[in-house]
Formats: structure tokens, C-alpha cells, sequence
């Protein structure tokens, strides 16, 4: 009987080596590409996986299962002989044999067809992360070798079927960038973003560093904050002193006549330089003014034009928002970000701290939040992890998956944001956009029970019992706070508290607080029985949509006792009812003179809500405008297969956040979300801003969200320099040309020209260098005539005819070439760095 046994040990352990980690999983091999967009005239796109067994052993025909994130629903079914294809939440797809599959011999490789939705026109619309899991040791995935074969064809880069525009091509940036040329430098606007008011004497002034800087008392951190800067441009400390009298390069002076708490006035003149203001912000403001008139290095002293600026912003609210729920950006990186913004006065960073794909920031007390909202990984129940996400992998390694602020670090990033008078606040995502929250006290209810807690369930913030079906924009099917539950609101209340704590710590009173409210799906709550037990109980609450009333007025309730302003997202001030027995949103009156403040996105071009930010700020709300078609830098620059970034509300490039005319959106749009032209028809009957409207719109913000951006050389492309034409537009007053457009392409010249000559070179030495984008060169054939231009003049184009990419020793471009043969051309800052290289053939 003993030798049976150990005969039947011996053949299972056969068996599970077959199916085992014991298979050398690096040896497998996966590549995907596009075969067709608008596959079978439909908006979806069929593709190919290709799995390859490198090994010398045999692939088991059964025991295992791949996984891997992809941004667009996949069909299910049967994907290739024995093979299955199945969604499991999110952007978490799988492939698993069935019967049928016969396994893979070492060498051999199996086609594996996929149809999913839409389309796929950027590299970084690919599937990502592939991992194996064997059936035996389903709690460990192994990551998969994977590459993406590039798109080349027109049926793999077009959308549908139907569309005439596949891609941007080297002629079209030719004509977008005709109307530029290179200005002298002394011509161009000295000060970025415009003042209210510069004058120019046309005489200079030789500034001496060792003269130092005087500064009132109330002034002396900004004082220190210039003497650094100064010491990075001389080379040399720069000394300070308290008092304004005397010589000196620099004074610092209290001015109570100015008003406002970012006016300022700059003097520079022969007896020296000035910078007067009634608050630090100002004085700070002032310095960064100074700034720009400096040169970047100087040896001994440094010649600034005589000038005098009086300025103040034309919108107090001018924000960044950085998401790090959906990838993670390190606290190092967000120090970074807050450096240049406070150089283009910026003076908000919205940080979007959770998601329904992380949590990213510690709460004392509720540790599961960070632990397992905080960390990606292959789980089984995600009590200890939540799932895999935008190709986050099966380990929880993966820095762009697994991150969170510790207290400390969040409060050291308060405190270097006040430093750089930058306010911060905090987003917690809800109700819909929550998951990471949701599965986090799940995990936390769960281990309190197994250890017999009667308060388990005392910040949970799903009813178990729920049976809805929904699933949100992102394919969630479970990532929704429950409104009917006490449980949810002592969790909000919970980290309002804790997050109040920190800035209160930090030294910057948290005064406004950002609450969520983006993309809750249709059909929540219906099935909850929480919901209809507080349904049936309430006099006030009619249908599963009074739902959505009654939960912002209890959230606004508790951040307003904690003396903080609500802060949300558009869908936070309108309510789901129907028309025509068809779901539409209205702006929602109740809460309109509530003083909630609102982030208004949705103005795609030809989507039909391009007036949403007016009609809201019409009804009352505190409008932030922060469009996707002008503002959202997640969106690429422009429709390139190469370019990363999504696209789904259009393209946007440096001009989209510079041509945008905030109070009159619809005079300067000039194109749908495809890139084309866009018919004047779109904005007929469209509500136009009152007065009163226009006194409700506080600020602008562009965002950059965090699918596609996993390392800070990507944020940074993505941010730069687009941010610039934000804080031109935030900042400056109403240029001419908003009234008179013929004055526009004067405008954008010399705006162009500022950001090639001088700001690109600035953000070359700054913190080190920052990783912005190099566009790429603008090409035609003219007669015969190979011509090439570039959209930031002061850049450098190169070229080369032998075939080799070109490098910043190859022949600078000045004029026609023959058009004749194979051009690489690419462009070059002013450091040698280059950007990406075009290729024509004549």
C-alpha cells in the first residue's frame, strides 16, 4: 500500500510540474498588433495575439490562465482553437485554454484574434502586462515577455472604415506652423505670462549680485527664496538684509496701495530694482517676473532692460491637476511639477489622490487604504491588493501600480507647495471612482471579523446585499460608494478630518476640499437593499436618482462644518432625470447657491455638451474651466501613431490651451475630436454666458491623467510646454485678438517665438532639465523643393540623406534642399536634445 502511495505521489507531482512555475515563463513570448480598424464597417478593431513558446518543453494544453489589461472591451468567446477570451473588472482581460487546445510545442506559436471596441490609432492604446498563472499556484502571476508590433498600414491607423484623415502627416504640421517665423529677440514680449502692464524706457540697467538684496521683515522667506535663484544664475551666494534702505540690487517693499493678494509692481531702473506688493504672494509674484528678465547664467553682473510692470492675474484660480491614483507619481516628481509651475504662476495642484485604481495617500487610522488600496498586484480576492491595471503587472514591485504618500510625505509636499505660495488640494473620488476606497474597507471589514470586531463594518462603504448591474466608463462593475449607508459618511468625515490634520500640520488650513463626482453609471443602487430600505423610509426621496441629491448634500454638510468649500467635478451640480423616456443630465438647481465649485470637462467638440460650463455658471455654480478639448494633457499632440496619449476628446497641442478664449469658448474652437475642421452649425442654440455667469467662472485648469503615464520623463512630456498656454491664458488679460481673430496669428508668433527662444532653454536648466516635447518638423515638396519648418522658432532643425537618424552634429537645415531621395529631418533644442525624427521620400 506504501509503495502505491508514494507511485501516486510521484505521478501527481509529474502532473503539477507539467502545469507548474516550473515551466520557464520567461521563455514565453507574447506580440500583439492591429490587423483592421473598423473591422466589419463597425467601430471596432480586430487584433492579433501572438504567443510564442521559446522553451524546450511543451505548453500544457490546460492549467493556466493569462491575464493582461487592455483599454478597450474585448468580445468574449472562443479567440482561437481551445482558447477563451473573458472580461474580469476594469481593464483586466484573460485567456484561458478549453477543451480543444492542444498545447504548444517549444518553437511553435499560436495566433490568437481579438475583436474589441472602437479603435486603436496610438501606441499607447495597446494592450499591457501579460502574466501566466498556473492552476496550482493560482495566488503567483509570471510576467510574459511582451512587445507590440507598430501600426504602418492605413487599415490599422485609420478609426472606421470610412475615414479619409489616418494620420498627421510632416505637411499638415508644415501648414499648421506657415504662419510662424523667427522674431529678433529684443522684439519679443519680455514676461511670460503677460502682465496687466509692462513699459519699456528702452534704456538698461547693469545688475550687480554683490549689492544683495534688502527686503521688509514680513518679506524675508521670499527674500531667501530670490537669493537662491540669483545664487544659481551668478554662481555665487547673494547676500540679504532686513530694512530697504541703501544699496542694493534688489528691494523687497510693503505697499499697501496695491491691491489684491497677487499684484505686484516691478521697477527696474538705474538706481536699481524694485519689487513693491502688499502680500508675499505678490512679492513672490514680483520675483518671478524678475526672473524672466534675467539671463539663465551670468558671470559678474547682468544687463536687464529698464522696464516697469504693473500686474495682477485675470483669474485667481489657475490649477494643474496631477492624477496618482491611476499610475503613480513619486513625491519627488510632484516637487518637481510645483518648481514650474511656480515660475509660469500657477498657483493650485490639484492632486487626484484615489481612484478606482489606487489610493495613494496614508489616513492615520485606516491603514488598509494605503496597504491594499495602495499596492497592484495578481490577487485572488484582493484582500491584500487590488488587481492589475494599465499593464501594473502581476508583482507589486511595479512602481507605477504600488505607491502612496506616507503622512510625511504629504505634508513635506504642502509645505514645499506653500514655499511656492501654491495651494494643494486633496481629491477624494466618489461615489462612483471609488474602488480602490471600497475594496480597501472591504479588506478591512473582513480581517476585523475574522478577529471578532462588532465595529467591522464601521467604515465600510458597500452594501453586501446589492445586486445592481452597472458598469462605468472604465468597465467597473463594483466601483461605487453606497449613499444609504451611515458607515460611508463616517468614512468621508473620517478622512476629511485626517487630511484637514495635515494641512493644518503643513501650515495651510485645508479651506476647499475636492469631493469627486465624475462618471457614476446608470443603474446604481437599484438593486441595493440599502437603497430602498432609505428609499421607502424617506419622505423626500422619490427615485434611486434622489439618491444622488441626497448623498452631495450630506458630503457638503460635513466638509462645510469643517469650515471647507465643496469641490467637485461637473456631474456634482446635475442630476440624472429623463426626456422622452431617454436618460439625460440637467444642471441640478438645488445646490447652485451653495457656493460648491465646480471642475466643468466635458466640452469635446461636436459632442454636443460644449456649453455645459456656461449653463452650470449660469445656474449659480463656481465654474472652473478645465475642457478636455483645450486642457486635458493626458490627450496626445497630435493624431501620430508614435504620439502617446488618448484622443477621445481630440488632440491637444501648445495652441489648443492658448487660442482657448475662456468667456466666449466657441469664437476660436477650431476643431471637432478627430482633428477637423469644425463647422460653425455645432454651437447653434448652444446657451451663451450672462453676465452673471461670467462673474461665476473663477478660474482654468488643465490636467494630466495618469493612464498612459507611467515615469516622470512621460508626465513631463505630456505637461510641457502645454502648460505654458494654460498660464498664458490664466494669467494674462483678455488679449486683442479675442476681439479681432485677424490679430491672432500675430499673437501666437510671438507666443511661440517666447516659448522656442527663451522657455524651452529655461526648462532646460531647471531642477536639472525637464523632459519636455521637441515637436516634430513640419515638411513639403514645394515645386521640386524639400521645404521644413518648425512650430517653436529658435529650434533647430537638422537633416540627413544617407539614411542614418539625424544628431545634433548633422547638417542644420537653412533652406529648400533638392527633392530628390530620402530626408530624415528632426528637431534640436538648444542643448542638442532632439525630438522625435520624420522621414520623407521624393
Amino acid at each position: 500500500m506504501r509503495n502505491k502511495l508514494i507511485i501516486v505521489c510521484l505521478l501527481l507531482s509529474c502532473c503539477a510540474m507539467a502545469q507548474s512555475p516550473a515551466f520557464p515563463a520567461k521563455g514565453l513570448q507574447m506580440r500583439w498588433e492591429v490587423v483592421e480598424n473598423g473591422y466589419q464597417g463597425k467601430a471596432q478593431t480586430l487584433s492579433t495575439f501572438t504567443l510564442v513558446n521559446r522553451t524546450k518543453q511543451a505548453l500544457p494544453a490546460n492549467g493556466w490562465t493569462i491575464y493582461y489589461n487592455f483599454i478597450r472591451m474585448v468580445s468574449p468567446g472562443e479567440v482561437a482553437p481551445g482558447i477563451e477570451a473573458a472580461h474580469i473588472n476594469g481593464d483586466l482581460f484573460r485567456l484561458k485554454p478549453v477543451a480543444g487546445f492542444g498545447g504548444l510545442k517549444p518553437g511553435d506559436s499560436l495566433k490568437i484574434n481579438i475583436v474589441s471596441v472602437a479603435w486603436v490609432t496610438h501606441f499607447t492604446d495597446a494592450p499591457a502586462g501579460p502574466y501566466i498563472v498556473w492552476d496550482n499556484q493560482p495566488s503567483k502571476g509570471h510576467a510574459i515577455e511582451f512587445a507590440v508590433t507598430p501600426s504602418t498600414q492605413e487599415k490599422q491607423l485609420r478609426r472606421t472604415a470610412k475615414d479619409t484623415k489616418v494620420q498627421t502627416t510632416p505637411e499638415d504640421v508644415y501648414r499648421r506652423n506657415e504662419a510662424l517665423s523667427l522674431l529678433p529677440a529684443d522684439q519679443l514680449p519680455r514676461i511670460l505670462p503677460t502682465p496687466a502692464l509692462i513699459r519699456e524706457s528702452g534704456a538698461t540697467v547693469v545688475l550687480d549680485p554683490k549689492n544683495g538684496i534688502v527686503y521688509e521683515p514680513v518679506f524675508r522667506a521670499e527674500a531667501d527664496y530670490l537669493s537662491l535663484l540669483m545664487g544659481k544664475v551668478f554662481g555665487k551666494p547673494v547676500l540679504t538684509a532686513q530694512g530697504t534702505t541703501g544699496k542694493a540690487a534688489v528691494r523687497l517693499v510693503k505697499d499697501t496701495s496695491i491691491t489684491g493678494k497677487e499684484a505686484y509692481k516691478l521697477q527696474v531702473q538705474e538706481d536699481g530694482i524694485t519689487i513693491f506688493a502688499s502680500t508675499n504672494t505678490g512679492i513672490f509674484y514680483g520675483i518671478q517676473s524678475l526672473r524672466q528678465l534675467l539671463p539663465l547664467t551670468a558671470k559678474g553682473t547682468a544687463t536687464l532692460p529698464a522696464v516697469q510692470v504693473e500686474d495682477a492675474p485675470r483669474f485667481a484660480f489657475r490649477s494643474f491637476s496631477l492624477d496618482v491614483a491611476r499610475n503613480f507619481h513619486s513625491k519627488a516628481q510632484v516637487l518637481r511639477m510645483l518648481d514650474v509651475m511656480a515660475v509660469y504662476k500657477v498657483n493650485t495642484l490639484h492632486l487626484h489622490m484615489s481612484d478606482d485604481e489606487g489610493w495613494r495617500v496614508e489616513i492615520a487610522g485606516l491603514p488598509e487604504l494605503t496597504q491594499v488600496g495602495g499596492r497592484r498586484a495578481h490577487t485572488l480576492d484582493e484582500m491584500e491588493s487590488l488587481q492589475p491595471a494599465y499593464g501594473s503587472g502581476p508583482d507589486a514591485g511595479n512602481t507605477a501600480g504600488t505607491g502612496w504618500y506616507t503622512r510625511a510625505d504629504y505634508i513635506e509636499i504642502l509645505r514645499y507647495a506653500k514655499a511656492r505660495h501654491i495651494k494643494v488640494i486633496p481629491e477624494v473620488e466618489m461615489p462612483g471612482h471609488g474602488r480602490a476606497a471600497i475594496k480597501a474597507m472591504e479588506a478591512r471589514a473582513a480581517k476585523l471579523a475574522k478577529a471578532g470586531d462588532p465595529n467591522a463594518n464601521e467604515y465600510r462603504l458597500s452594501d453586501p446585499e446589492d445586486k445592481s448591474q452597472y458598469r462605468s466608463v472604465q468597465e467597473w462593475k463594483d466601483n461605487v460608494m453606497n449613499p444609504a449607508l451611515p458607515s460611508t459618511y463616517k468614512f468621508i468625515e473620517k478622512v476629511t478630518t485626517e487630511l484637514a490634520a495635515m494641512h493644518a500640520e503643513a501650515g495651510v488650513p485645508l479651506d476647499i476640499i475636492h469631493m469627486g463626482g465624475d462618471e457614476t453609471p446608470g443603474g446604481v443602487w437599484e438593486k441595493s437593499p440599502a437603497c430602498q430600505k432609505l428609499l421607502a423610509e424617506s419622505a423626500e426621496l422619490n427615485h434611486v436618482d434622489d439618491l444622488w441629491i441626497y448623498f452631495y448634500d450630506k458630503v457638503a454638510r460635513i466638509v462645510n462644518k469643517q469650515g471647507m468649500q465643496l469641490y467637485g467635478w461637473e456631474e456634482a451640480g446635475m442630476r440624472r432625470t429623463q426626456l422622452d423616456g431617454n436618460n439625460v443630465m440637467i444642471v441640478n438647481p438645488v445646490f447652485g447657491n451653495r457656493n460648491f465649485q465646480l471642475d466643468v470637462w466635458n466640452n469635446v467638440m461636436g459632442g454636443g455638451m460644449e456649453d455645459l460650463s456656461y449653463r452650470l455658471a449660469n445656474g449659480g455654480y463656481k465654474v472652473v474651466l478645465s475642457g478636455v478639448a483645450n486642457y486635458y494633457f493626458d490627450m496626445a499632440y497630435q493624431r501620430d501613431y508614435d504620439e502617446p496619449g488618448f484622443y477621445w476628446g481630440g488632440y491637444v497641442d501648445l495652441d489648443k490651451p492658448f487660442y482657448f478664449i475662456p468667456l466666449d469658448l466657441y469664437k476660436n474652437a477650431k476643431e471637432d475630436d478627430a482633428g477637423n475642421p469644425l463647422p460653425a452649425s455645432i454651437f447653434v442654440g448652444k446657451d451663451r454666458l450672462t453676465a452673471y455667469g461670467a462673474s461665476n467662472i473663477v478660474g482654468i485648469q488643465c490636467a494630466l491623467w495618469s493612464e498612459t503615464v507611467k515615469s516622470p520623463e512621460r508626465l513631463e512630456y505630456m505637461v510641457l510646454p502645454k502648460l505654458l498656454g494654460m498660464a498664458e491664458r490664466a494669467w494674462a488679460p483678455d488679449p486683442a485678438w479675442t476681439k479681432d481673430l485677424g490679430q491672432y496669428n500675430e499673437a501666437w508668433n510671438k507666443f511661440a517665438n517666447v516659448v522656442g527662444q527663451r522657455e524651452i532653454p529655461r526648462l532646460a536648466t531647471l531642477n536639472g532639465g525637464y523632459n519636455y516635447r521637441i515637436p516634430t518638423a513640419g515638411v513639403k515638396n514645394d515645386n521640386g523643393k524639400v521645404l521644413a519648418n518648425v512650430q517653436l522658432p529658435g529650434l533647430i532643425i537638422r537633416y540627413t540623406t544617407d539614411g542614418k537618424e539625424p544628431s545634433a552634429k548633422s547638417p542644420v537645415y537653412s533652406g529648400p534642399l533638392e527633392a530628390k531621395g530620402i530626408f530624415r529631418f528632426r528637431v534640436f533644442d538648444q542643448a542638442g536634445r532632439g525630438g522625435r525624427t520624420v522621414t520623407v521620400q521624393y
